[in-house]
């Protein structure tokens, strides 16, 4: 998640009112896995991927390509694919960004898992596919939430569909918003071995459940209900404990983002078979992380180990500098 997701005119007072709303209902025990709107991510897994590719030039031993395939929810994903050298088999990654974010701003940590022996596919989120920030707080967020759950494993049978790609060594791994939306993905997805779910808590809706919530303004009630109510059923905190493969959970003690107590509370909705460990990081965490990440995958999906070489982490190109902006005569 990212501290900078609420950009619209009246954003605050908004913020305000989801509060109170979360607030009244933050107490509701979470239902059983057996209510779980899983209907809502069904999709023709038979249906034509419509697989578009092209070169886009090669870093080290990895190839990256340009991607795109129809989405089961309407348009096309967009997004990149990293092939390392060799006939394989070799595992399948599936990489998620943070918010905001795109599948480009990824490339330097895909080449970084790509280059131990995985085919990496990351793509945009759906939310890339309009103006606006990545949230706009209507229930518009609720369905590219889904759409992009659906895309997500769209993204899975891109990879199957290569013959160099091993079908039993899957993994997904996702940071911030990725990581949260990862903790629904692990929920749906059945074929995965592993997930990664880094700096992650379990949705944007536990942004706004903390006690002692102050009362909204006139008038934004209604809005705020219907936010929750469209987002919350389909939160991760929720979806987690239907995970069927291992997951390790990664999170900074100076996460100004995600609080230590929204963290625990995704770690402990968890299933059996988790990991967590715990950084003396901000939201980004550190190197370490990355490291851990490359030896994570080697013991789970069967990557080669980290090496010296990964020890400073992977080539993240930091955030481009604001730009003055010209004075108004």
């Amino acid at each position: 998640m990212h501290n900078r997701l609420i950009r619209r005119p009246g954003a605050v007072r908004l913020h305000l009112a989801l509060a109170f709303a979360a607030a009244a209902v933050a107490a509701v025990p979470a239902p059983a896995q057996d209510d779980l709107p899983l209907h809502l991510f069904a999709y023709d897994r038979a249906a034509p991927l419509e697989l578009q590719s092209s070169p886009i030039g090669q870093e080290g031993e990895v190839a990256i390509h340009g991607i795109s395939y129809a989405s089961p929810k309407g348009g096309r994903v967009n997004g990149r694919l990293f092939v390392p050298r060799g006939r394989g088999p070799f595992a399948g990654v599936i990489l998620a960004h943070g918010a905001p974010g795109n599948a480009e701003a990824f490339t330097g940590r895909a080449v970084y898992i790509a280059r131990h022996g995985a085919v990496v596919i990351a793509i945009d989120a759906p939310f890339n596919r309009r103006p606006g920030g990545p949230t706009i707080l209507s229930p518009q967020d609720s369905v590219e939430q889904v759409q992009l759950i659906v895309d997500l494993q769209r993204a899975v049978d891109v990879l199957l569909a290569r013959p160099d790609v091993d079908s039993a060594r899957l993994a997904y791994v996702g940071r911030s918003y990725g990581g949260a939306t990862g903790a629904v993905f692990a929920g749906v997805e059945r074929r995965l071995t592993t997930s990664i779910l880094a700096s992650a808590d379990g949705g944007i809706t536990t942004r706004f459940t903390a006690p002692g919530a102050p009362p909204p303004p006139p008038g934004q009630e209604e809005r705020a209900r219907a936010w929750l109510a469209s987002m919350q059923p389909i939160e991760g905190l929720r979806f987690v404990g239907r995970a069927n493969g291992s997951i390790l959970f990664q999170n900074g003690r100076q996460d100004q983002i995600v609080p230590v107590a929204r963290a625990e509370a995704l770690h402990a909705a968890a299933p059996a078979g988790k990991e967590v460990r715990w950084y003396d990081a901000p939201h980004a965490l550190n190197p370490a992380a990355y490291v851990d990440q490359l030896r994570w995958l080697s013991q789970t999906v069967g990557t080669t180990p980290p090496g010296p070489e990964d020890e400073a982490g992977p080539q993240i190109p930091p955030p481009p500098t604001p730009q003055p902006q010209p004075r108004q005569p």
